[in-house]
């Protein structure tokens, strides 16, 4: 009996439950597709199979025994799985379903990877769609490993000859940011080399912004700040900003989403003498990986922002 009833096909169960659904063996044949005779038919087949009655006659209809309850219980749950698995497939091969896992940095995710996901939701609510934002190093590693379908991040001298598809992106300009009460918040341009006994919050070493700053305070002839408080965090920066005079170093992409309503931080922008940008990022896919017809459609939104 147990055999049987794990052998039990999707035709079965989905008759079990229409019967229950209706009570009436016409109308459950109608919905399955069937002639009363070979529904009746297979009825009679399950009930000679488990030894026992699943339904019973009544001037009503047809009303489930005890043990047909169990058995109509799971064959509901089983046609429903069967149904939403069928419906899944199809959103998925169509682009309407399935899932996208893409990572970012910072500006790329609030330059592109974000507008692209709401234009791919829009189009597609059912899509599910995770976005991890984070370093060029992390996203690598993450992509090497299957974590996400495509990233937005910098590459590295040596992972041209990893097996990526690698386009350009976009770059990014460094800008630096204080509150509005902020002493330097109206000194006019200023060089670096005027800032650095100011506190500043920044990345680490290693970090691209980090490094263009770096290159940047080096060719004006002087140090880094000493006064440093290293964070890449931008709810930390957004807090230390708002509770001291530090100088926050942050990206246009940071600054347009603080400065720009909804938020319209109580914040300035420090105008500086010397332009400063970071190495570009890219769109790195793996070579010998399909995509979801979904993830294509998130690509191809995302390119589409970068105007690529």
């Amino acid at each position: 009996m147990t055999l049987y009833l794990r052998s039990l096909r999707p035709v079965q169960l989905r008759l079990i439950s229409a019967i229950a659904r209706h009570g009436k063996l016409r109308l459950a044949a109608d919905t399955c597709n069937m002639t009363t005779p070979a529904a009746s038919r297979m009825l009679a087949e399950i009930e000679s199979q488990l030894g026992t009655e699943l339904f019973t006659r009544t001037p009503k209809g047809m009303l489930p025994t005890p043990a047909g309850r169990v058995l109509v219980n799971h064959a509901r749950k089983l046609v429903h799985d069967i149904d939403q698995m069928a419906q899944d497939f199809a959103a998925h091969l169509g682009g309407t379903g399935g899932s996208v896992r893409v990572g970012a940095v910072t500006g790329g995710a609030l330059a592109a990877a974000i507008p692209a996901i709401l234009d791919l939701k829009s189009e597609a609510p059912l899509v599910d769609v995770a976005l991890d934002v984070s370093s060029s190093s992390r996203l690598m590693w993450g992509l090497e490993r299957g974590e996400f379908d495509f990233t937005l991040s910098r590459v590295g001298p040596h992972d041209y000859s990893r097996d990526f598809e690698i386009h350009p992106a976009g770059d990014e300009a460094v800008l630096l940011m204080v509150r509005r009460g902020h002493p330097m918040a109206e000194a006019g341009e200023v060089t670096l080399a005027e800032l650095r006994d100011q506190a500043w919050t920044m990345q680490d070493r290693g970090a691209p912004i980090r490094h263009a700053l770096e290159i940047a305070f080096h060719e004006e002839g002087t140090d880094l700040p000493a006064n440093l408080i290293k964070t890449a965090s931008v709810v930390a920066i957004m807090a230390l900003l708002r509770d001291s005079d530090v100088i926050a170093v942050v990206t246009h992409e940071v600054a347009d989403l603080l400065l720009s309503p909804p938020f319209c931080a109580d914040l300035a922008l420090l105008r500086t003498v010397r332009q400063i940008r970071i190495e570009p990022y890219h769109i790195l896919c793996p070579r010998d990986r399909l995509m979801s017809p979904a993830a294509q459609r998130l690509l191809a939104l995302v390119q589409a922002r970068l105007g690529r």
